[in-house]
């Protein structure tokens, strides 16, 4: 299972976007310094952690890219980026944990998502007494917001901001070098059976806009529409991207064959380990779908 699929995944089960509210505890009487997650809570600490653990492959990057791999004691078996993540004892898949595993190893820090991980996932962990750090990056101003939250806590603000300034002039170079291009309509394709579209509030929408695209579902508040096959036919985008690498998108439904996209051969298969996780690569992942965008008809 890829990280597309986990997408999926958090639209059916109980992922704890909601219901989960920040756990009270008897703060310390002394402490270092304090760093705020994404929800809300003021995670205190007394020094910076010597181990940690990731319960996302997104997070996993982060750590890598920070250069605390040397720090990082588990994490999931959808971690296998970059190659030496694979290596790394794995806790779970993000949906079970091995909470047994996690008492043995004792990790000072585990970094968990909103995306993935469930509010049952982050209840055990705060039960067993884990320091729990909780990020939710919907797109790429919440990627930096995480990246340099990491960065706070194991004292690399510095390093972090290098990298974010690397990021930032990248997408700035792609969306200044598509400013003078007519925009063609687009739809990322999440899902086929059912169709599903990545929506204008998704960091995979983000891709779209810095590559020049318009997205064909921008009108609809839903991060991931469900569509029906005529709707997409009324439609018509001139781009179709998609990660579903088993599929031949001119062949899965047989009225599509005179889409734009489709007529013109501009239909373009994206690695979903690279596109659908909001991490350090999203640069690079702009980079690529610009270089295939640029050089369709």
């Amino acid at each position: 299972m890829n990280f597309r699929l986990l997408i999926l995944i958090g639209l059916t089960v109980s992922v704890f976007t909601n219901g989960c509210t920040e756990v009270k505890k008897s703060p310390p009487v002394n402490y270092s310094f304090m760093v705020e997650d994404d929800l809300g809570t003021k995670v205190l600490f007394d020094s910076i952690p010597n181990s940690l653990v990731t319960l996302a492959p997104n997070l996993t990057e982060m750590i890598f890219d920070l250069g605390l791999d040397d720090k990082l004691i588990g994490n999931t078996l959808y971690c296998n980026y970059p190659e030496a993540s694979k290596s790394i004892p794995k806790i779970g898949d993000m949906i079970s944990i091995d909470y047994e595993k996690l008492l043995v190893i004792k990790p000072d820090l585990i970094l968990i998502t909103v995306e993935g991980n469930t509010k049952e996932t982050f209840d055990k962990l705060n039960e067993i007494g884990s320091k729990v750090f909780v990020s939710n990056p919907r797109n790429f101003k919440g990627v930096i917001h995480t990246y340099k939250n990491i960065a706070k806590i194991f004292n690399m603000d510095s390093l972090a901001e290098r990298r974010v300034n690397e990021w930032e002039g990248i997408l700035k170079e792609i969306q200044l070098n598509n400013s003078t291009r007519g925009k063609r309509s687009a739809m990322f394709i999440v899902s086929l059976h059912p169709i599903m579209l990545a929506g204008r509030n998704t960091f995979l929408n983000e891709f779209l806009t810095v590559c020049g695209l318009e997205n064909i579902v921008a009108d609809s508040p839903q991060n991931y529409p469900m569509y029906n096959r005529e709707a997409i036919l009324l439609k018509n985008p001139e781009v179709i991207i998609h990660s579903i690498e088993s599929e031949n998108i001119a062949d899965a439904y047989i009225e599509w064959e005179n889409l734009k996209a489709i007529t013109t051969g501009n239909v373009f298969y994206v690695d979903p380990d690279l596109f659908f996780r909001p991490g350090p690569r999203f640069a690079e992942a702009a980079t690529i779908l610009d270089g295939l965008v640029r050089n369709s008809n």
